[in-house]
């Protein structure tokens, strides 16, 4: 034995016989080491018996690669995607759906009870598919064999894992994402490198309005060079009649951020419509919206709930409309504010399209309490929201903001979120500027992988006051 294994107990390359106790939100099944230690091990599944090499060791953990499964756990499910283990995307794959949203509901209680809180966490809901549900893919493109492809980056790397046959998106993506690449191959367009520089093409970027079948394909480019431009999206159009828009993006920096700032449209539309909550929605390429329609409208249909009735519904980060929208008719009046100029015509845009003659949209910085509500209030006088909807992106909301929301005694706020962890973190304050915390209800807007969305009610207790 060595030095090191003696010290230690553990030295990498191990081999041990493990039996997994839990999962958790990166698909990794958790388990111990003779000497106590966490050993985490992805493709094992809670009940598995398997044998892994340990291929990281540090001195409170472990990682393992996954040799053998030995004894199968009954929540061990045959592998539902074709793409290879390597993309790292369906985390989940191997395991039982039930036990699943059963190990997202576990995430969510955790995440609160680190913050200091311990709510009623529901049962996770589900709507929809598990599979085919996504309507957004980001593909980079590479070269392999003398051909270009696409697919999705290995965890943790930028290594190119081919996934034409993801299990996530519409069969119709992967049809499109090679016709692309075969059509810029006869253009003698090349991939881009990130080591050199090189190359044009970067990545594939396509949307899909499952509520009108509507379809986007956007090209992102290092530079703004397409030979035959009309050529490119004749031939895609023809070939997939269902495709209303043929953008391309331009992306010239050196970034790990897949879009630039610039868009063109080279046929078509430069935006989709989807249906979505009984309401029409204006997509423009930029624009967030969520990527599963059916369970979008069960998170609504709660934020609904949570949010009640009143005079003035306040919606901030609130995009080109979506959720604001599909409340108003609860509403006497509702106000959006978004940071993005485009998306905020797109939400007066699409309250247009849908008869909506009570709201109006500005723009704002929720991260800028002071300017926040600056356009807003010249033009509606002095806001006083009974309700306000927050659905801030994975880091969650600004401190100020919170307090902000505090000092104007907002009576309800809805916080819907994809990231538990920050969603816990920002409950945990506003209880301590005044308001109780309702319900938690997680919701599986990402089935197959480690993401939760949820949606809680914050309301207001009137005996305090924010300090």
């Amino acid at each position: 034995m060595s030095d090191k294994k003696a010290a230690s107990g553990l030295v990498k390359g191990d081999r041990l016989a493990l039996t997994v106790t839990g999962v958790n939100n990166l698909g990794c099944g958790v388990c111990r080491a003779p000497d106590g230690r966490a050993v985490f091990v992805a493709g094992a599944v809670t009940g598995d018996a398997v044998e892994a090499e340990l291929i990281k060791v540090t001195a409170t953990y472990a990682v393992g690669k996954l040799l053998a499964v030995k004894t199968p756990s009954p929540d061990r499910v045959d592998d539902f995607c074709a793409a290879p283990l390597s993309c790292g995307g369906c985390v989940y794959r191997c395991l039982a759906y039930e036990r699943e949203i059963a190990e997202k509901r576990d995430y969510v209680r955790f995440a609160f009870r680190k913050a200091g809180l311990d709510p009623v966490v529901e049962e996770v809901r589900t709507a929809g598919p598990v599979s085919g549900y996504r309507n957004k893919a980001e593909y980079p493109i590479a070269r392999q064999n003398g051909h270009l492809f696409g697919g999705f980056y290995a965890p943790r790397t930028h290594t190119v894992i081919p996934a034409d046959d993801c299990a996530l998106v519409p069969p119709v993506f992967g049809a499109i994402l090679g016709t692309v690449c075969r059509l810029f191959e006869s253009r003698g367009i090349e991939a881009y490198d990130e080591k050199t520089g090189r190359g044009m093409l970067r990545h594939l970027y396509l949307r899909h309005a499952p509520g009108t079948g509507e379809i986007m394909v956007c090209p992102v480019l290092k530079e703004n060079k397409l030979p035959d431009a009309a050529g490119f999206a004749a031939a895609l159009t023809r070939a997939y009649p269902q495709i209303v828009s043929v953008m391309l993006n331009i992306n010239p920096d050196d970034t790990n951020v897949v879009l630039g700032k610039t868009f063109y449209t080279v046929w078509g539309k430069s935006y989709l419509t989807d249906v979505l909550c009984g309401k029409r929605f204006m997509i423009g390429p930029a624009a967030f919206y969520q990527v599963n329609h059916d369970a979008t409208e069960l998170l609504y249909g709660l934020a609904a709930e949570r949010a009640g009735q009143g005079d003035l519904l306040l919606d901030l980060y609130c995009g080109v409309g979506t959720v604001g929208l599909s409340l108003s008719d609860r509403f006497t009046r509702l106000v959006g504010v978004e940071i993005v100029p485009d998306a905020v015509n797109a939400a007066r845009q699409n309250a247009k399209e849908n008869g909506v003659e009570n709201a109006a949209f500005y723009c704002g910085d929720a991260a800028d309490t002071e300017k926040l509500l600056f356009a807003a209030e010249q033009a509606e006088g002095k806001l006083k929201p009974d309700a306000v909807i927050l659905d801030p992106p994975r880091r969650g909301c600004d401190e100020k903001l919170l307090r902000f929301l505090a000092k104007r005694a907002v009576s309800r706020i809805v916080y819907v979120s994809c990231n538990p962890d920050t969603l816990a973190r920002d409950a945990a304050l506003l209880v301590s500027l005044g308001y109780t915390l309702g319900t938690v209800t997680p919701v599986n807007m990402f089935p197959r992988t480690g993401h939760v969305e949820s949606v809680i009610c914050l309301t207001r207790n009137e005996n305090k006051t924010e300090k």
